[in-house]
């Protein structure tokens, strides 16, 4: 019975809302957080709306060569 209730919730919330997912997060460059985004970065979509979060930095992250 448990599991089902589990089952029944990640369905629900994976199509509540405009959550785009872990994948559209991840490849975005964002990360998907618990919660509240930490200090230096914000609130750019939902992982899973309204609890999880996909949060990506503030300053673009470079790269030297």
């Amino acid at each position: 019975m448990g599991i089902l209730v589990l089952v029944f919730m990640f369905i629900s919330l994976s199509q509540h809302g405009d959550a785009q997912g872990p994948d559209s997060c991840n490849h975005g460059g964002g990360l998907c957080r618990v919660g509240t985004c930490i200090s230096g970065e914000y609130l750019a979509q939902y992982c899973f709306e309204p609890i999880i979060l996909c949060c990506k930095n503030l300053s673009p992250t470079t790269t030297e060569s």
